[in-house]
C-alpha cells in the first residue's frame, strides 16, 4: 500500500500525469495484461500431491523436471548466484579436516535447462599468516602446531560442538608483503590453517597475548590476512567470481539423493558434494558469459489499515499478495496470480486465488514460495515492509511452516536489524531477512545507492523512468474496496498486480539485474555482497585477485591497513605494488602509475 513507499516529505511524488480520455485503451494495465497470455490456458493446473516442504500442485509453477545424472559419466554445470558456509561433519573421502565440526561452503546455482542446484564444496579451510620470528625454523613447526591447538581449544569458552582439533597444519613460507616496496626479496612467513574460521581471530589472537612456544616470541610478529571473509577466501583462492559458471567433471562428484549419505538438505532439484579441489570455475568470458533463465519474484501485498495509522502485523490483516514471476530474458512474466481475501472477480490475464481466512491465504502464499523456487526475490521496499510484516502477521497468527521460506529444509527465515554505513549513503537501519539459497534485491536499494532522484515513491520513480504510474487507488480507500464486494476487490486487486509489475519493467529498463551480475562478477564477490557490503569487500577481493593474476599471488594484507586503503590514503601502496609488477613485466602499451 501507499503508505510503505514514503521515504522523504514529497509522499505523493512528481504531479500525476493527467489522464487523456481519448488515449487507446490497450495502453491500461488491464488490457496489458489481458494481452500477455490466453487465460483459459494460464487457468489449466495438474493437481500431482502436496506436502509440507516439497509442493508440486502446477506445471506452471513448478520448475522443469531434472534429467537423470550419472556422476561416474556426466559433466553438471550451474551458474552460481549465492555462496555461502555452513558448519557440518567431515565427509568420508573429502579432503580437509577428519574430525568435526567442519565448514562447508554452499553454491546455489540454475542450469541452462532451469534446474535449481545446491552444491556443497568440501575441504576448503581457512587460515592466516605471521611474521617469523629469526629463530623459526621448519622443525618447529610441529610444535607450534600441537601447542597452538592446544591453547585454541582450551580457549573455546563453550565447547558444545565438541571440537577436537583447532590448528591443522603450521608451514614456513617465502611470501611477498604488499606493502612498503622491498623489490623482489621474499621474506619468511608462518602460515597457520585452522579447521574453523572463527579460529583465525582466537589464533591470532593468542599469539599475541600468549606465550605459545618458550624458547620463540611470537607477540611482536604481526599477522597478515587475519581478517578476511571466509567466503571471499574460499572465492579468490578457487578462482570463483559471482555469477559465474561452474562445472563438475564427471568421476568427482556425487549426488544427494534418498537413500543417500548423507540426505539432502535442500529443496534444489540437484544436490551434489564435491571437494574443493575438483571442480572448475570458468571466467565469465565467452561462451560462458551467458545467462542462465533464474527466476525472478516479484510481489507485493496490501493491507486493510485503521484510518490514519500506519499497519502493524498484530493488528491490521493482509488481504491480497500479488505475484510477477519472470525468467530473465524473457518478455513477460509467465506466472501471474494474486492471492486475495474473500472473493474476488476474476481478472483477465491473471489468476485470483480467493480464500476464506487469512491464515489459509498465508499458508498457500509461502507454499506458492517453496514450489515456484525463485532464485530472486524482488518489489519495492520489500526488505524494510513486505517480508517482515508477512513474517511477523503469519507468526501472530500462528500459521504452521511459513517462515521456511528459504531453500534448506531446517532453516527459518527470520528478521534481522542490519546497520548500513558510508560515506556515500549514510548511516541506513534496515531489516534484513535471512532466505538461504535466494537472493532478495530490493529494488528501492538499487535505486538509493545508484540514482539521485527528488522523491523514492513507487509512483514517482515509475513516472520518472517508464513515464507510467500505478492504479488510481489511494490508500486511505484500501480498507472500503476490501469490505465492499467482489468488484471493488478486483480494483484492490489490479491495484497490487501493478505494483507486482512495475519493480519488473524497472528492473528490465535499468537493466539492474545484469549490471549487478556484471559487477559481481568484475569485482568476484556474491551477489549479495553488492547490495548488503560497502566498497571495502570489493576493493579487498580485486586486490587478492589482482595479486594472484600479476603473479604475485603470495602478496600478502596486513590487516589493520586494509581500511585506510579504501578510505583513500593509498598513494604509497599502491605505488610500491605497481612498481613491483614492473620489474616482473614489460610493458608493451604506455602505463600510468598514481604520483
Amino acid at each position: 500500500m501507499d503508505a510503505k513507499r514514503k521515504f522523504n516529505s514529497n509522499t505523493n511524488g512528481q504531479a500525476k500525469k493527467p489522464r487523456n480520455p481519448d488515449e487507446d485503451e490497450e495502453m491500461d494495465f488491464e488490457a496489458e495484461l489481458a494481452a500477455f497470455e490466453n487465460s483459459e490456458e494460464l487457468d489449466q493446473t495438474l493437481l500431482l500431491g502436496e506436502g509440507p516442504e516439497n509442493q508440486q500442485t502446477s506445471e506452471r509453477w513448478s520448475r522443469p523436471a531434472p534429467p537423470k545424472l550419472d556422476p561416474s559419466k556426466d559433466n553438471l554445470e550451474f551458474q552460481q548466484l549465492d555462496v555461502e558456509n555452513y558448519m557440518g561433519q567431515p565427509l568420508p573421502g573429502m579432503p580437509g579436516a577428519q574430525l568435526g565440526p567442519v565448514p562447508v561452503v554452499r553454491m546455489f546455482g540454475v542450469t541452462m535447462q532451469g534446474n535449481s542446484v545446491c552444491c556443497h564444496v568440501h575441504g576448503f579451510c581457512p587460515y592466516f599468516y605471521i611474521e617469523a620470528p629469526t629463530k623459526f625454523e621448519e622443525y618447529h613447526c610441529e610444535k607450534l602446531q600441537k601447542s597452538l591447538d592446544q591453547k585454541t581449544i582450551a580457549d573455546i569458552r563453550n565447547n558444545k560442538d565438541n571440537v577436537q582439533e583447532a590448528v591443522l597444519m603450521v608451514e614456513l613460507v617465502e611470501k611477498l608483503n604488499i606493502h612498503g616496496y622491498n623489490g623482489d626479496q621474499k621474506q619468511r612467513y608462518i602460515k597457520i590453517t585452522v579447521t574453523l574460521p572463527r579460529f583465525v581471530a582466537a589464533a591470532s589472537r593468542l599469539l599475541k597475548k600468549e606465550v605459545i612456544m618458550a624458547e620463540i616470541d611470537f607477540q611482536d610478529c604481526r599477522a597478515f590476512e587475519n581478517n578476511i571473509d571466509f567466503d571471499i577466501r574460499f572465492m579468490v583462492d578457487t578462482g570463483v567470481v559471482g555469477c559465474n559458471w561452474i562445472e563438475l567433471p564427471q568421476g568427482h562428484w556425487r549426488l544427494r539423493s534418498g537413500n543417500s549419505k548423507p540426505l539432502p538438505e535442500s529443496r534444489c532439484q540437484i544436490e551434489v558434494d564435491v571437494a574443493f579441489d575438483r571442480f572448475i570455475s570458468h571466467e565469465p568470458e565467452g561462451e560462458w558469459s551467458k545467462v542462465a533463465p533464474f527466476r525472478i519474484l516479484s510481489f507485493d501485498i496490501e493491507c486493510a489499515g485503521r484510518k490514519g495509522i500506519f499497519p502493524e502485523a498484530k493488528m491490521d490483516p493482509v488481504i491480497q499478495i500479488a505475484n510477477m514471476v519472470i525468467r530473465q530474458g524473457e518478455p513477460e512474466p509467465f506466472i501471474r496470480n494474486v492471492f486475495t481475501l474473500n472473493v474476488c472477480a476474476p481478472i483477465i490475464g491473471s489468476q485470483v486465488l480467493c480464500h476464506d481466512k487469512e491464515t489459509q491465504m498465508l499458508d498457500k502464499w509461502s507454499a506458492f514460495v517453496r514450489e515456484v523456487d525463485p532464485d530472486i526475490l524482488t518489489g519495492y521496499n520489500i526488505n524494510n515492509f513486505d517480508i517482515p510484516y508477512l513474517i511477523n502477521r503469519a507468526a501472530h497468527l500462528k500459521v504452521k511452516n511459513f517462515e521456511y521460506l528459504g531453500r534448506i529444509k531446517n532453516i527459518r527465515s527470520v528478521i534481522k536489524e542490519q546497520v548500513l554505513q558510508s560515506k556515500q549513503m549514510g548511516r541506513r537501519e534496515n531489516q534484513y531477512v535471512n532466505f538461504e539459497g535466494r537472493v532478495p534485491f530490493d529494488l528501492l536499494f538499487v535505486l538509493l545507492r545508484e540514482y539521485k532522484l527528488r522523491s523514492y515513491t513507487l509512483n514517482a520513480v515509475s513516472y520518472h523512468f517508464l513515464q507510467e504510474q500505478k492504479e488510481d487507488v489511494h490508500h486511505s480507500i484500501i480498507t472500503d474496496l476490501q469490505n465492499g464486494d467482489e468488484q471493488t476487490r478486483r480494483r484492490l486487486a489490479m491495484y497490487c498486480l501493478k505494483d507486482a509489475y512495475l519493480p519488473l519493467r524497472l528492473l528490465e529498463k535499468l537493466m539492474a539485474i545484469v549490471n549487478y551480475m556484471e559487477m559481481a562478477r568484475v569485482t568476484g564477490v556474491s551477489l549479495e555482497c553488492l547490495l548488503t557490503r560497502g566498497q571495502q569487500i570489493k576493493v579487498l577481493s580485486q586486490l587478492l585477485r589482482k595479486g594472484q593474476d600479476q603473479g604475485l599471488h603470495n602478496a600478502l594484507v596486513h590487516a589493520p591497513g586494509i581500511g585506510r586503503a579504501v578510505r583513500g590514503s593509498h598513494g604509497n601502496r599502491t605505488e610500491a605494488w605497481l612498481l613491483r609488477r614492473s620489474h616482473i613485466h614489460v610493458w608493451i602499451s604506455p602505463r600510468c602509475t598514481p604520483a
